[in-house]
This record gives structure tokens, C-alpha cells and sequence, in this order.
């Protein structure tokens, strides 16, 4: 099976999702982060006995929605799960730490800078946050 990369019409999630986990390998505990992740963040999604190193993050795209506008334009909404392990001896902490700076990470690059599959560099018009569950 092949790609054609000329299709317009493609899906940007991988573009998207990708980008997000390169803006989050930077929370080094330096500056405005309380948490050193080592890099450990991966674009798929992961359970607590694949994560050998923490904290680790994890992402995983869930489904996609359109609103079709006139001239032709379409807003794209979809979700992204964002799993985060952590294992230290104050464990709620560590937490809250850590979800501090992929919020911190996730309101410093709202409108987002990706790149299509045709090699186009792109932006979101806006992440959010929309729910957080421990």
C-alpha cells in the first residue's frame, strides 16, 4: 500500500500529536518546570508495565470531528490523551508537579506549530485543556 502525500484532504493527528510530544521532551526542570522528564515522553499510548523510566508521558489521539464552514473551510476537533506516570515517595506531588508543566507546556504553544504529511508547516488554531483526571 501507498501514501500519496498530495492528498489535501488528510487527517493532521499524527502531524499534531507528534509536534505536542517534541514540545513536552523539553520540561527539564529548568526555568518555569518543576520536573525533569528525561525525555521520556512517547507519542503512543503506554501502560503502567510498559514504563521502565519515570516520570514518563504518553499520548494517544482519540476520534476526530469536522464542522464544514462555506468557501470550503473545515474546523477539525479531536482529543488527545494525555497518560502520565510517576513514581516517587509523594507520589500525589510529583503529580500535580508534572501536570503543571504539560499545562505550562500546552498554554506557552496553543496555537501550534506542525507539519503535514506533504512537509507543509502548519498551526493549530487552539489547544485546551478540557478535563484532568488522577
Amino acid at each position: 500500500m501507498t501514501t500519496d502525500t498530495n492528498r489535501i484532504y488528510a487527517t493532521r493527528r499524527l502531524g499534531i500529536v507528534n509536534a505536542l510530544t517534541e514540545k513536552l521532551k523539553e520540561i527539564d526542570g529548568n526555568g518555569d518546570f518543576n520536573t525533569d522528564i528525561y525525555r521520556n515522553v512517547t507519542p503512543r499510548l503506554k501502560f503502567w508495565d510498559e514504563i521502565d523510566e519515570f516520570p514518563a508521558i504518553n499520548l494517544s489521539a482519540g476520534g476526530e470531528s469536522r464542522v464544514y464552514q462555506s468557501g470550503g473551510y473545515k474546523d477539525r476537533f479531536f482529543s488527545i490523551t494525555v497518560r502520565v506516570y510517576v513514581r516517587d515517595e509523594d507520589p500525589i506531588v510529583a503529580l500535580d508537579e508534572l501536570l503543571e508543566d504539560i499545562e505550562t507546556v500546552i498554554e506557552s504553544n496553543s496555537r501550534l506549530e506542525f507539519t503535514n504529511r506533504r512537509g507543509d508547516i502548519e498551526h493549530t488554531q487552539q489547544i485546551s485543556i478540557v478535563s484532568i483526571d488522577t
